[in-house]
């Protein structure tokens, strides 16, 4: 995390004062993880502390379409009421890319009446985590992000590439792991990693990942609303890297056919507060209860959680046997084939990796999802099943397939209502019906091909 963030408005100003800041991005994660906001320049940030936006700005799907009526209006003002957006000191960065001194501050909405608006995504995760302060404890999670780096592609009817590396060449092969992969685009992360420097992104191992052109980034572990932060913040980078090297980086889930899909696996633990110790183990090292009923909680509500964190119809390509993604909610120790892993590790730092989440979902979603799971698994103590010593692609699919399956599962899973907050889960799957109804008015060339002249 940033080393002594700024507390307070005062220290915020004393911040941009000493980095002689001219403009600030004054940002909002909307539904699906992008930055909206507005451009201000110095006095007028420092005279307005804060900004108006209308309340459907953080309630928008990724194609910006809006519902005509129905229950999205039963949360969000028809009238397009604003609400007021402050912001976060502790969340400033610098602009690294901006020619003029820049700076970017994430804001929190609240409503006129001076509360939280309930279905902004960082409200939804700052709740749940405020769900475990009240029980006396503090969830710490370390996310781990895959991408594509691809060549510039400005058709959306063609077919994704590999770029070009310092070796003239594109990748045609997969290269795991492999160092002198990584090496052919040193230039772009040098870049990054100074990027990142630049804004304390606390970004930790780089490494190339099975898909030819596919990165992981992981992060150090921490606080969720700073780490859901973080990876907002990173992707806008890495984007912006890229695009300064010809290229793109891309946070789909499955971006490219016959390659695996891009995940956000996320590392979590539970600290007791006072004492700061790990609540999965015990005081003699083993697992505690509170391990198998957090497992019990992911397992029991991720499948009906799935549209939170797979959130397009894109999502469900990554979801398949063999492509190191997961199909089902089995749990195991040091098991990559199941969608819940406990990691090889000490007692203090005994932890569980949730590897069903996409690349493409929104970090404060995701977080706040997983948590929630978790904590109703613990609240209600649900036992976990056994855990799976085999391999898991063996077993059953557990998970909806389809986005229009996710989102009656969600909808009917009322426990999670009330754990992310009903307008949130209005709004959320009246968006995303939208946008798979959207979808489902395009006809793809398989259709084409296959269908066209043969039934």
């Amino acid at each position: 995390m940033k080393s002594n963030p700024p507390q307070s408005f005062n220290e915020l100003e004393q911040w941009l004062n000493q980095r002689r800041v001219t403009e600030i991005e004054c940002l909002v994660p909307d539904l699906t993880g992008v930055a909206r906001g507005k451009i201000l320049p110095r006095g007028k940030f420092t005279e307005d502390r804060g900004m108006r936006l209308p309340q459907a700005v953080v309630a928008m799907g990724v194609t910006g379409v809006f519902p005509e009526s129905g229950p999205y209006y039963d949360v969000i003002d028809p009238t397009d009421r604003d609400m007021q957006l402050r912001p976060d000191p502790s969340t400033v960065r610098i602009v690294p890319w901006a020619t003029d001194p820049t700076a970017q501050v994430i804001h929190d909405c609240f409503d006129h009446a001076g509360k939280r608006v309930p279905f902004a995504p960082r409200s939804v995760l700052r709740h749940v985590c405020n769900l475990y302060e009240e029980m006396g404890l503090s969830p710490v999670v370390a996310p781990e992000l895959e991408f594509y780096l691809t060549a510039r592609n400005t058709d959306p009817n063609t077919l994704l590439k590999p770029p070009i590396g310092r070796s003239g060449r594109a990748e045609t092969s997969r290269q795991a792991y492999s160092i002198d992969a990584v090496n052919e685009f040193d230039p772009l992360f040098e870049e990054i990693y100074d990027y990142c420097d630049q804004m304390e992104l606390n970004v930790d191992t780089l490494i190339h990942e099975v898909g030819a052109g596919q990165m992981e980034i992981n992060f150090f572990h921490g606080a969720p609303l700073d780490l859901a932060d973080e990876v907002f913040f990173f992707k806008r980078t890495v984007r912006e890297a890229a695009l300064r090297h010809d290229m793109y980086a891309t946070f789909m889930a499955k971006p490219i056919a016959g390659e695996p899909g891009s995940a956000m696996h996320v590392h979590q633990s539970i600290v007791e507060r006072e004492s700061g110790r790990n609540l999965f183990s015990q005081l003699d090292g083993t697992p505690s209860e509170a391990f198998y009923h957090y497992i019990g909680g992911l397992q029991r509500y991720i499948p009906a959680a799935m549209a939170l964190v797979a959130p397009y119809v894109n999502s469900y390509r990554r979801l398949s046997r063999n492509t190191a993604a997961p199909i089902n909610i089995e749990w195991g120790h040091d098991n990559r084939t199941v969608g819940i892993r406990s990691p090889i590790a000490v007692p203090q730092s005994r932890r569980l990796e949730n590897r069903v989440i996409g690349a493409d979902a929104n970090p404060y979603v995701a977080l706040a999802m997983t948590l929630a799971c978790g904590y109703l698994g613990l609240k209600n103590k649900i036992a976990p099943k056994p855990e799976k010593k085999s391999d898991a692609y063996l077993s059953p699919y557990a998970l909806p397939r389809t986005l229009g399956e996710a989102l009656d599962w969600l909808r009917r899973e009322s426990d999670l209502h009330e754990v992310l907050g009903r307008e949130f889960i209005t709004i959320y799957t009246e968006i995303k019906e939208l946008e798979f109804e959207e979808f489902m008015k395009v006809i793809s060339p398989w259709e084409r091909e296959h269908l066209l002249l043969h039934v």
